[in-house]
């Protein structure tokens, strides 16, 4: 069997369990009914070019590396599952979760963690009762937009100082997420507010989200470095990097 297709079937695999086993709903990410028809528009509109661009990127670089195709598919795999462990909010109008937008931003680029993103929320949407159709402009605005350009961003800065790769995608992992959940506060403050200041109720939301997130944010950190790590001793050509002895 070839890398590509065992890519494919593990996403398709995760997929199949979640169906199969379903638990009990909750509302994950932000649900459809709660952003305004004009804010859940405007946010489609924010997200539009973004996955143009990341689907762009997708065609090229599958075209050039053929191994690419199976990277991304195990990504799609990890961020799909990832993002489906909700931990309840009900004071913010959503859930708290992992969202591994991070980590793929530094294994695949965070455009094409836009698209892997857009495939698993409109799934969660459709199949799952996670998240919204409406909403699916803003939630992968947070998720898969500024977690994705957040974590890559964060990486680089963090080698271009030679921080070590290994505290690197920690950071990645965790500025990815404590990103996404500041992003979604904002949504929510910005939509919601009505007459009054988006400030006073932005800070109480994103205090809402604080108790979970900020531990889950320290968890995607130290899961965001183990895999890449695991990835760059085991398997450095799915990411073209050389082996290097002693590489942290």
């Amino acid at each position: 069997m070839t890398v590509p297709r065992r890519g494919g079937i593990a996403f398709i695999s995760c997929v199949a369990a979640l169906l199969c086993f379903p638990g009990r709903a909750h509302a994950m990410h932000i649900a459809d009914g709660i952003l305004p028809p004009a804010w859940a528009g405007f946010w489609f509109l924010v997200a539009a070019p973004f996955l143009v661009l990341g689907m762009r990127e997708l065609r090229i670089r599958s075209g050039r590396e053929p191994r690419f195709k199976a990277l991304v598919g195990l990504v799609g795999a990890a961020v799909f599952v990832l993002s489906c462990m909700p931990i309840p909010v009900p004071t913010a109008g959503s859930c708290s979760h992992p969202c591994g937008t991070g980590l793929a931003a530094i294994l695949i680029g965070p455009g094409i963690t836009v698209v892997v993103a857009s495939a698993a929320l409109l799934l969660q949407a459709l199949f799952l009762a996670h998240g919204g159709l409406t909403t699916l402009g803003a939630n992968l605005v947070s998720m898969g937009v500024v977690g994705a350009y957040l974590g890559s961003g964060a990486f680089l800065v963090a080698r271009k100082v030679r921080i070590p790769w290994l505290l690197a995608a920690f950071l990645a992992g965790v500025v990815s997420d404590w990103g996404t959940y500041a992003t979604t506060s904002f949504e929510l403050s910005a939509a919601l507010a009505g007459d009054g200041s988006m400030g006073s109720l932005f800070l109480p939301i994103l205090a809402a989200f604080a108790p979970t997130q900020v531990p889950l944010g320290i968890f995607e950190g130290f899961l965001a470095a183990g895999a890449y790590r695991l990835i760059r001793t085991r398997r450095p050509e799915l990411m073209d990097l050389p082996q290097e002895e002693g590489a942290v």
